[in-house]
């Protein structure tokens, strides 16, 4: 008895202290390692209970999910994300993903939250299944461009469009949220592209990662939009040249 209570300290002790490396390194509390061994050096760090960071106006909340549903949410999520070389996911300073679920921004839902400044992705596992594969190389843009911006120059991004349309100050200012394919594009993707540049951007990279064929064919009759394929593609290429987009 005496042996089973040492060994139940040690793997609390052992538990505290990966807890407090983890929160030290990413400042997110609440998390435990799901899984360090992936393909392109990927940690998976998961929510063992709610977790609330930020300051008042500007706070990230998420709750812990199921294992069970985690579990099955894994497969997708490494397939997607095990695209991503270790040196290009080195280049755009991302090491560790985060499995949530009820993910907000200021009280706002959130597929993911972003932040090269301490390598993190957070992702709502529950985020609308539909669109969830893509959404993850959605997010991933948003990496490429916090550690790039000098590659994606928003006034020349703003410059394939026509001269008429006029994209929101951000994107919770816009009521365009739409994330399905649109029928007649002109030069976008989704209703949500239409929002800002940024998110314009990241929905284009991520139809090209999902959705190559579609969006070729989209393209084909749309030179606004063959125009910023191009340009996501030569300044990706710009970051990491061995970057494989099939």
């Amino acid at each position: 008895m005496k042996f089973l209570k040492i060994i139940l300290s040690i793997l609390i002790f052992i538990s505290s202290a990966n807890a407090n490396t983890i929160f030290y390194l990413i400042k997110i509390p609440n998390l435990e390692i799901h899984s360090s061994k992936s393909v392109n050096g990927l940690k998976y760090l998961k929510a063992i209970k709610p977790f609330d960071v930020g300051i008042k106006d500007n706070n990230v909340s998420c709750s812990n999910s199921r294992e069970e549903d985690i579990e099955k949410k894994m497969p997708i999520i490494e397939k997607n994300l095990n695209r991503y070389s270790s040196v290009f996911l080195n280049k755009i300073n991302l090491k560790y993903i985060v499995l949530c679920e009820n993910l907000s921004v200021s009280q706002i839902n959130a597929a993911g939250v972003p932040n090269s400044k301490t390598k993190t992705l957070v992702i709502d596992i529950k985020f609308n299944e539909e669109h969830f594969e893509r959404v993850l190389h959605h997010e991933i843009f948003h990496m490429i461009n916090d550690t790039h911006k000098n590659n994606f120059i928003y006034e020349e991004w703003e410059n394939f469009n026509s001269s008429e349309f006029k994209y929101a100050e951000c994107s919770t200012c816009s009521d365009k949220i739409g994330l399905s394919l649109l029928k007649k594009n002109k030069g976008f993707v989704t209703e949500y592209s239409m929002s800002t540049p940024s998110e314009d951007m990241a929905e284009v990279f991520s139809f090209i990662i999902t959705n190559k064929k579609i969006l070729k064919n989209i393209a084909l009759n749309d030179p606004i939009l063959n125009k910023k394929i191009l340009f996501i593609k030569k300044n990706i290429l710009k970051i990491d040249k061995t970057f494989n987009f099939n």
